[in-house]
């Protein structure tokens, strides 16, 4: 198995740390969802290795940005699941360039972030820019860590 930069707890706990701190931040401001993306790829690391003390500290920072946007609890996590089980494969059986696969996962969460926020709270035109800046930083920070 290659070992990468999510399999050290202290990556996960700065993922975890920086996301609360960020998004406690930025409500006050606007719309938080700022490190979503890099959560779930982190969150689908974490569940490939089982490694599942750490993907309590993961689960916790979804909890808090569930709450934070109005969510029902779990909603993130059950997404997060739901895209982990069912489309994860499908994707890396028909996409055979597998650098590709974690931007696709990322975009692929973000739909269904943005579907989940228009079920729950209103629509409004500021989210699709919004939800468009985090996908372009989150490809930003995974293009590093990757």
């Amino acid at each position: 198995m290659n070992k990468n930069i999510f399999d050290r707890i202290s990556t996960v706990i700065i993922v975890f740390i920086c996301t609360i701190l960020i998004n406690f931040i930025s409500s006050i401001y606007f719309n938080p969802v700022f490190l979503a993306g890099v959560l779930f790829l982190t969150f689908i690391k974490i569940l490939k290795r089982e490694y599942y003390y750490s993907a309590f500290f993961l689960a916790l920072a979804m909890i808090y940005l569930e709450l934070n946007n109005g969510f029902k609890p779990f909603s993130l996590i059950l997404l997060s699941f739901f895209i982990y089980s069912f489309i994860v494969p499908y994707i890396k059986r028909t996409i055979s360039y597998s650098q590709l696969n974690e931007y696709l996962y990322i975009f692929i969460f973000y739909i269904g972030f943005t579907i989940l926020y228009i079920l729950n709270n209103s629509y409004s035109s500021d989210l699709f820019f919004t939800i468009f800046i985090n996908i372009v930083i989150d490809f930003l920070i995974v293009g590093l860590m990757i």
